[in-house]
Parts: C-alpha cells; structure tokens; sequence
C-alpha cells in the first residue's frame, strides 16, 4: 500500500487532530490553517492525540482518496508544533515514517557513485 503513496510533494501537518474527521474534515484543516493546494496530487499527513494512528489524505485524479494506518504497540515519531503547521517530508521520509522510524533530525544525503578500493 505504501506504493501507493507516492507524490512530488508530501506534507504532514503536525497538530494532532480529531480521528473523527473524515475527507471534508481533513480538507478543511489544509484549506483553513495552510497556504497549500488541494487538487495538486500532494499527500496531506495526520495523526491522532495518541500519534498511533495517521490519515493520508490526497487527490486521485477523480476525487479525494483517504488511506488510514494503525499502529498496534508503537507510536508514529512526529515532528512537534514549530512555526509552521506544516512540515514538507521527502519519499523517502514518507516510507520510513510508515514503517515506524523516525524522521526527526533525519537528513537525506544523496551520495553519488563511490569507488572504494
């Protein structure tokens, strides 16, 4: 499923929010606390009070799509409220993120071809 979730552009929103809301809920919350497009094709991250649970939320091409993952005995590692509501994240961060790792203070190094000898 995780293959899936790919875009240009993935943002996670790192205020916990009411798992109650759904895909007009979580729109809301883009529209009203960012700056950000809705219809672009970026993935929208969210997660509960426990951060045990996150929301994906973004445009398929014919209308908004919502994939929901639960932790069973872990926590997502999520980066706390700073300046902004919203935080950019990489693919690569998206797959660590949802297989469990961190990715606070996690940079990504691209390294181009080593020779060792």
């Amino acid at each position: 499923m995780k293959r899936m979730l790919s875009a240009s552009n993935v943002y996670l929103y790192r205020d916990a929010v009411d798992f109650r809301k759904s895909i007009n809920g979580l729109a809301v919350i883009v529209e009203s606390d960012t700056d950000l497009p809705l219809g672009t094709g970026a993935l929208f991250l969210f997660t509960n009070k426990q951060r045990d649970k996150i929301k994906v939320l973004y445009w398929d091409e014919t209308g908004f799509a919502l994939w929901y993952k639960r932790l069973e005995s872990a926590k997502f590692k999520w980066p706390m409220q700073e300046k902004d509501a919203v935080f950019t994240l990489t693919q690569f961060d998206l797959d660590r993120l949802l297989s469990g790792f961190t990715i606070i203070g996690h940079k990504t190094i691209e390294i181009d071809s080593v020779t060792m000898s």
